[in-house]
């Protein structure tokens, strides 16, 4: 079983990239850009891959992504590009993936891109969050011209890349990196800030800003009604992921994090963050861990490739399965809990629960700015034109923060979608001022 954070997808060497790249039947009809939700013109740069032409692909990859080593990790391939490849018909599909995390890394590592940045004099954009909406909105306005600064609470820019996704399937230098890109276009960050404490809304157009963008994720968590589930020994898979990931990055102690060698762990939910608290379980040392869910195999959210490495890494599952009962420990852990398991009923000894079953997006905005709505989930409104914006005129909203949970491409798509609606409120605005 692992006990590190070592990336687990092995990098393609140069002639290893080349020989996949030179793979691709360049279709006429691509069908893995139709199965990416950006549209990245996937044929394209992997043609200039193909010919050694780094720069060029990059270029190309840039016109639809602003974070392609992210992308190229832990996009969902085998649903999206990758599952729509007409090569994946013999089971052999272009590892488009691979492909693009090694351009992007390639470009990082030589320091290939240096794009001309525009004079920045469309307006003022104050982006709140610095994860892949954040990150998307900002990439995207700072190339067509606008100034933009981001807004971050945590002590380092990413978001949920930094801080929810582990590092064996996302490394945290990756993640700098590509932020790094998004600083090179002139866009600072504003870190340990947090908007509805430090600044509210109000305080930031005080500052000039001419439209603000709310891309803040989701970070309440949901819960279950379960009885014992208040207990100590109870925590939320984002809670814990993020506690490894600062642990990881030096900004606590081992002993502040929740999971220690020996103990037994079970988690409740199998989507992909479910299967990263599982699998980060193991590398925290757990001796035993076990994924629960209510549903079967056929069923789950997450993807095959995560479930099979989490089987190899030592992972059990238990189908049709529920927790009807959580009984804790006096040492602040759990002493066990009762399952029902496909209408067997079980006592197991149990140390921790993590609780991976979704999460709704946290009040301090709202709470703190008069005139943006939400839904009963708590989920932003927003309209469609100009796409994003609030029931506050010049608030914009995106990604999770605005729809159900999706993955980090989906929440990419929707704030370029925004980013479009944000540049034609305010060029309209101004538009508007001119004329009087």
């Amino acid at each position: 079983m692992p006990n590190d954070f070592k990336e687990v997808s092995e990098r393609y060497t140069l002639p290893e990239a080349i020989r996949e790249a030179q793979r691709c039947l360049n279709c006429k009809v691509p069908l893995c850009q139709r199965g990416c939700p950006v549209s990245n013109d996937i044929p394209e740069w992997i043609s200039e891959l193909a010919k050694g032409n780094f720069g060029n692909a990059m270029k190309i990859i840039h016109r639809k992504s602003n974070l392609p080593a992210v992308c190229g990790r832990v996009c969902a391939h085998e649903r999206q590009c990758e599952g729509n490849c007409v090569l994946n018909k013999k089971n052999d599909p272009i590892h488009i993936g691979k492909l693009e995390s090694f351009v992007s890394d390639f470009d990082s590592e030589a320091n290939l891109s240096h794009e001309n940045i525009p004079e920045k004099n469309r307006g003022r954009v104050a982006v709140i969050g610095s994860g892949p909406a954040g990150l998307t909105i900002a990439g995207d306005l700072s190339r067509k011209g606008f100034y933009v600064e981001i807004f971050e609470m945590e002590p380092e820019p990413g978001g949920v890349l930094m801080f929810g996704i582990p590092e064996y399937r996302l490394p945290k230098e990756v993640v700098r990196h590509e932020i790094q890109k998004i600083e090179n276009l002139g866009v600072p960050f504003h870190l340990n800030t947090t908007i509805g404490e430090h600044f509210t809304v109000d305080d930031l157009f005080a500052q000039g800003f001419d439209a603000i963008f709310m891309g803040t994720g989701t970070g309440r968590p949901k819960k279950l009604d379960i009885p014992g589930i208040n207990h100590h020994g109870v925590r939320q898979a984002i809670w814990f992921l993020r506690r490894v990931s600062l642990f990881n990055s030096g900004y606590l102690n081992r002993n502040e994090v929740l999971i220690n060698e020996g103990d037994k762990v079970f988690v409740i939910g199998c989507g992909n963050t479910a299967m990263d608290a599982a699998r980060t379980a193991v590398r925290m040392g757990a001796a035993e861990v076990t994924v629960i869910y209510h549903r079967t195999i056929n069923e789950m959210k997450a993807l095959r490739a995560e479930y099979d490495e989490a089987v190899a890494e030592g992972v059990k599952f238990m189908w049709k399965s529920s927790v009807t009962r959580v009984h804790g420990a006096d040492n602040g852990r759990l002493s066990s809990i009762e399952v029902d398991c496909d209408g067997e009923k079980l006592s197991l000894q149990a140390d921790w629960l993590v609780l991976a079953v979704g999460s709704a997006p946290a009040s301090r905005i709202v709470s703190t700015t008069e005139g943006i709505d939400v839904d009963d989930k708590g989920y932003v409104l927003t309209r469609d034109t100009p796409y994003g914006m609030t029931t506050r005129k010049g608030v914009f909203a995106g990604g999770d923060v605005a729809n159900q949970p999706a993955t980090v491409v989906h929440a990419m798509r929707d704030a370029q979608l925004v980013a479009e609606g944000i540049a034609q409120y305010i060029d309209a605005v101004r538009l508007m001022d001119i004329i009087g």
